[in-house]
């Protein structure tokens, strides 16, 4: 069968295959990506009515927070990050940036992860970053369905001991 795609003016080759009692269709166009959709109409059970689409904003975040919650894991981002996300955090009202550090490619069923991390003295690096992988890909595969097909983990810095930033609270040169 061909059909127009409304967004392109192209037409694609498609074939469609019921998928058992449950109404939803799965599409298998040319170029070889599949997407399941549901079915349409009141006849349809609601759980199979419409099409679900995931922000790269949600990844992103769940990756965030599924990084940091690593022991050895000092932090995330690039050093300049880093400096901003720590002037954006001393504004009064503004929240800390879980996103700082992920980049996130997302598709219809897949998605692939760029992590920036700093890690803590001593820790080894290597199970660190592969602790990292397991979580980040459990949590975004368990909360959104997407197949994780890589996480790439990019350490930038090392927290030495005695690396304490100067608290803006603290002592001061002036009164």
């Amino acid at each position: 069968m061909a059909t127009q795609d409304i967004h392109s003016n192209a037409t694609t080759s498609t074939t469609t295959t019921p998928v058992g009692a449950g109404g939803a269709d799965v599409t298998r166009k040319s170029a070889g990506s599949t997407t399941v959709t549901g079915g349409t109409g009141a006849s349809e059970p609601a759980a199979t009515r419409g099409k679900t689409s995931i922000a790269d904003v949600v990844v992103v975040k769940i990756a965030g927070m599924a990084a940091r919650e690593i022991p050895g894991v000092y932090d995330m981002g690039g050093g300049l990050s880093r400096t901003l996300g720590a002037v954006r955090d001393r504004v009064p009202g503004g929240r800390p940036n879980v996103g700082r550090g992920v980049k996130v490619e997302v598709g219809e069923r897949q998605t692939a992860i760029d992590l920036d991390i700093v890690v803590e003295y001593g820790v080894p690096i290597t199970d660190v970053a592969h602790d990292v992988r397991e979580n980040v890909i459990a949590a975004v595969e368990r909360i959104t369905g997407l197949e994780v097909v890589e996480v790439n983990v990019a350490v930038n810095d090392v927290r030495l001991p005695g690396d304490e930033s100067a608290d803006p609270a603290g002592d001061t040169r002036v009164e």
